[in-house]
């Protein structure tokens, strides 16, 4: 927040959203003279549009864009060939495309008119909706126009390039979008309804369709490499990235293919889990909706997050130059802020996810620790998200903020490693290579306590602090007697997230190859692979988290209780046969007694409440 109010302060966002001239005019409001800028202080009311005189050839100088710019009142739709074109636009839509100070009716008669005036031919051009710039629609035009306004916030020229490329490329990226939330969303239909049909159509789906891209991303790579007309920087970098692409891919097609072997003979263990599952769900239907609305609110603050970081790349005081122009310089302290406004997003949007993880474990703790399991508790997700706002905000935050400290060397080690790679240090590098993997390792092994440990704290009430204890206790405790359940649900359900991303990379290696003129399309084609990643996550994390809510909920009902008439068990029965019959199938004994998870030697008989 106090980022935010410095770049409203600073004037950052307005001159950002309404955006403004090369004469510190910002349009679309009232403007104040500034001291040495004559074309200064207009009222820019009616003008609420950024026109570039040389849209098509703009270029950086000590990152900032050399073409003038101009507040008009409306965008030329259709291109202008001619001064006299640029006339008669003015006069018919009241929009002058020349500098302030030249009259209309001097377009054709005024020597310097070439120079006060965009260079000709003037492309067609529609007002960008967030920023209010107006965009070429020319595909040359507006590569070139995107690369260097993007250049604007960062001056990274592979930042360039990648995201050049999405721009250049909107269209393609946004339907892949989607198409991958669409895929998500019946994906979690199916498993909502999964039976031994289904789990077999999937399988053969996934690898079916691992095995298709693989082939194609080969067959793209031969073709890109053996073409003569591969000879720009970009075109080069596609090749490289493509050899990847198809080795990578052809990897996880190998070792899920022999998971797939292994695991056969287990499917429909599988198939009762998720039936399982899908019954609690069923009791909470509106559990499917939840990974929705986090959705909906990560794409709100990363919006939010942008429009920030690009507040503070334009913040800075107004200074006089040559020629009566205005700039901006930054003001001192803005690459620290920016750092900071980039371990917020990391903080932001994991504590944004591990409310969804708590809201998701507090209605399956309410459900299965309900005696009647006929009639279920009346909203179980408005109650859970209203205890976690109102005693458990806490213990999401610490649980997100130990996230972030293991993120953010890992994101460190990164960019040192790029940097590396350009010299001759082949020790340095295999160092970077391990913390790197060890950081990954540390935050995968935290995320799954950490998920736990909320669902301890829906249970118990506890801080995060007392819950992360007693998780890794009854973890401990029963981890050879869960691990072969959860091995089962985390296979399939990464058969799920390989099926949104596969059939989403194939689309997109269609569409893309179609337009060869989008020169950076293999990163954002990458990009486009991990959004498609990122949504099948977010919507099967339902299934993922409802799953091990459930047998944690199970582990402490066993500590807890004893299958008395005084402590009756609050499992039912259906569950608690799977348990026992998974454990069997794991262990290799055909005679067991239904007492798996009791450490006393009473001789209590387990009687779940059904």
């Amino acid at each position: 927040m106090f980022i935010t109010g410095y770049a409203v302060m600073a004037g950052a966002a307005e001159r950002l959203v309404l955006g403004y001239d090369s004469f510190g005019n910002i349009c679309g409001r009232k403007n104040t003279p500034v001291k040495g800028a004559p074309l200064s202080g207009q009222d820019m009311t009616s003008k609420k549009y950024v026109f570039f005189l040389n849209s098509c050839s703009l270029e950086m100088q000590s990152l900032k864009i050399s073409s003038l710019s101009l507040c008009v009142s409306s965008c030329p739709q259709e291109q202008l060939n001619s001064l006299e074109d640029l006339q008669s636009f003015a006069r018919n839509n009241g929009s002058c495309l020349c500098v302030y100070n030249l009259n209309i009716s001097s377009y054709t008669l005024n020597p310097k008119a070439a120079e006060l005036c965009p260079t000709l031919p003037v492309p067609p051009s529609k007002s960008f909706p967030l920023f209010n710039r107006c965009v070429p629609q020319n595909p040359e035009c507006y590569s070139k126009y995107a690369s260097v306004l993007i250049s604007m916030v960062n001056e990274m020229d592979v930042f360039h390039r990648i995201l050049s490329g999405i721009l250049a490329g909107r269209d393609t990226v946004i339907g892949l979008s989607v198409l991958a939330l669409a895929l998500s969303f019946i994906l979690v239909l199916v498993f909502r309804f999964i039976r031994t049909l289904l789990v077999h159509t999937l399988i053969a789906l996934v690898l079916f369709g691992l095995l298709f891209v693989s082939g194609v991303l080969w067959w793209l790579y031969y073709d890109y490499r053996n073409d003569p007309s591969t000879e720009l920087e970009t075109e080069k970098e596609n090749v490289k990235f493509l050899l990847g692409y198809a080795i990578f891919s052809t990897i996880v097609t190998v070792v899920l293919l022999s998971l797939t072997l292994v695991l056969r003979k287990r499917l429909q263990f599988t198939v009762q889990l998720f039936q399982i599952v899908g019954k609690i769900i069923g009791r909470i239907p509106f559990l499917l909706f939840q990974p929705l609305w986090t959705f909906l609110i990560l794409i709100v603050f990363w919006v939010f997050w942008v429009a920030v970081l690009l507040s503070l790349g334009t913040a800075g005081t107004a200074q006089t130059t040559a020629g009566g122009q205005v700039e901006y310089r930054a003001l001192p302290g803005i690459c620290y802020m920016a750092w900071y406004h980039f371990i917020g997003l990391i903080w932001t949007s994991e504590f944004i996810l591990a409310c969804q993880q708590m809201t998701i474990a507090g209605a399956v703790v309410t459900c299965y620790f309900n005696r009647n399991k006929k009639s279920p508790p009346p909203h179980p997700v408005l109650s859970s998200i209203s205890v976690l706002f109102c005693y458990h905000l806490g213990t999401a935050v610490k649980g997100s903020f130990l996230i972030t400290v293991l993120r953010i060397p890992r994101i460190v080690l990164l960019y040192l490693y790029k940097i590396l790679k350009q010299k001759e240090n082949s020790c340095a590098k295999c160092l970077f290579k391990c913390c790197f993997c060890w950081f990954w390792c540390q935050e995968s092994c935290l995320r799954y306590f950490n998920q736990h440990a909320y669902t301890t704290t829906a249970i118990n009430g506890t801080n995060f602090c007392t819950s992360a204890k007693d998780a890794v206790f009854i973890l401990a405790k029963n981890s050879a007697k869960f691990a072969s359940i959860s091995c089962l649900g985390d296979f399939i359900l990464l058969l799920g997230k390989v099926f949104v991303v596969c059939f989403t990379v194939f689309g997109g290696l269609m569409a893309f190859n179609y337009h060869r003129e989008l020169q950076a399309w293999v990163v954002p084609l990458l990009l486009v692979g991990f959004f498609a990643y990122l949504m099948s996550h977010s919507f099967l994390s339902v299934f993922e988290v409802t799953a091990d809510a459930m047998f944690l909920c199970f582990a402490i009902d066993m500590e807890t209780n004893d299958g008395s008439a005084e402590k009756p068990y609050f499992v039912d029965q259906e569950l608690l046969t799977f348990v026992s019959q998974s454990n069997k199938l794991t262990e290799g004994q055909k005679h067991r007694s239904m007492r798996p998870f009791q450490d006393n030697e009473d001789g209590t008989e387990l009687q779940p409440m059904v």
